[in-house]
């Protein structure tokens, strides 16, 4: 990126540069720097950019400079996002950049109370300029045929990828076709898969690219892998929080019936810990994360939507209890720590069946990961070995995986 480079360059309003200035935005990221200028000059866009590049102010920055000056600007725009906690981070930061603006946005969302649903009820039949909103609850909103976006401008599509693998697709089929066809559309993916190709060309217009590659996880993070047998995860786990210290910690699991299950084997160990997961109230989603970044609570235990639908900067430890299906869900969890210049930590446990999965990590990340091949929980004895082709050897290698001593 050009270092000379400064969001004044884009000849954006200055009402959205003094919202720039009070957020402590100084230079345009990589994704801002090539976005920007498309999206004012009325382009349709895809872009290729996962959480953490500044993507979302890459397109909230345009929308605002779009929006200032429009005598009409009521519904004229729509952001669809997967999950409902980053409908708020999104609102929020409309919020912060829109501070100097005459610009009033709404985040719709699933759960909650009938309380909820009149708010949201009332501030769509009102009229707010930017609508942030998740594809299921609006689509619920929009069948009852209260409210039309006739004058709709502008459509953003924020992570693609997680709302088409939650099965919003077809939410989202039907809410754009009651849309009106002339307009900007804006969609942001973290992969770029065919089936996301084929909804592009089906609702985009000629649309400019833009690519970010997937960055890798930053030099502060000490990446450690650990080699357990499923069966005595717990063990190690319960171990590695006791060894290493830290305030705030994250853990991850495969599904949501595990992070139940864990959190309350963890808790009956004397760990302080909530789960994270969608089965949670929204209020009681939004008092855990006020808890976890004010340092109350020292642990929260989630899926990967709790990768992609937190931001908190005083992480210390991540740690994978379920190595992910996908490479890039293994960068956006040990994201979440070593932010802000600080220094962080992830931990991985790997069983003899992730093997293929840790491999394709690897290749992402661009480095061989050494193996932590230490004892713990006075474990001792001769390990389990499995032989192949592997991280940290060639063919025919030797890959331990700790089994409890017999002693």
């Amino acid at each position: 990126m050009n270092e000379e480079i400064g969001f004044d360059s884009f000849g954006l309003h200055p009402d959205v540069l003094d919202g720039l200035a009070a957020m402590g935005f100084r230079k345009p990221s990589p994704v801002q720097e090539q976005a920007i200028p498309l999206i004012l000059d009325g382009r349709d866009l895809i872009a290729c950019a996962q959480t953490g590049t500044g993507k979302t102010a890459a397109f909230v920055l345009p929308l605002i400079d779009h929006l200032i000056d429009l005598d009409d600007r009521h519904l004229s725009a729509l952001i669809l996002t997967p999950t409902r906690e980053l409908a708020l981070q999104i609102d929020q930061q409309i919020e912060g950049l829109s501070y100097y603006s005459p610009i009033s946005s709404i985040p719709i969302y699933g759960g909650g109370d009938g309380a909820l649903w009149d708010q949201q009820h009332k501030a769509l039949r009102q009229g707010a300029d930017l609508v942030v909103a998740t594809p299921g609850r609006l689509w619920s909103f929009m069948a009852t045929g209260n409210f039309q976006f006739n004058r709709l401008r502008y459509l953003i599509l924020d992570e693609a990828d997680r709302m088409l693998d939650m099965g919003f697709l077809e939410d989202i089929m039907r809410i754009v076709a009651r849309l009106p066809k002339e307009r900007q559309t804006l969609m942001f993916s973290a992969t770029m898969p065919d089936r996301i190709r084929q909804l592009a060309n089906s609702i985009l217009k000629d649309p400019a690219q833009v690519s970010i590659a997937v960055s890798r996880p930053a030099d502060k993070i000490e990446q450690m892998v650990f080699q357990v047998m499923d069966e005595r995860k717990l063990e190690v786990l319960l171990a590695l929080l006791e060894e290493f210290p830290f305030r705030s910690a994250l853990i991850f699991c495969s599904s949501k019936d595990k992070v139940k299950q864990l959190h309350q084997t963890l808790r009956k160990s004397g760990v302080v810990n909530e789960a994270f997961h969608s089965d949670l109230e929204q209020q009681a989603r939004e008092e855990l994360m006020r808890g976890f970044k004010a340092g109350r609570l020292p642990v929260l235990v989630g899926t990967d939507v709790l990768s992609r639908g937190i931001d908190v900067d005083n992480i210390d430890l991540v740690i994978n209890y379920d190595v992910p299906p996908d490479p890039e869900d293994y960068v956006h969890r040990i994201g979440r720590t070593g932010r802000a210049e600080r220094n962080g930590r992830s931990i991985t446990m790997v069983n003899p069946m992730d093997l293929r999965r840790w491999k394709r990590i690897e290749e992402l990340v661009g480095r061989v990961l050494p193996w932590t091949e230490r004892p713990l929980c006075g474990w001792s004895g001769p390990p389990l070995h499995r032989q192949g082709r592997g991280p940290g050897g060639g063919k025919g290698g030797k890959r331990p995986f700790y089994k409890k001593s017999s002693k």
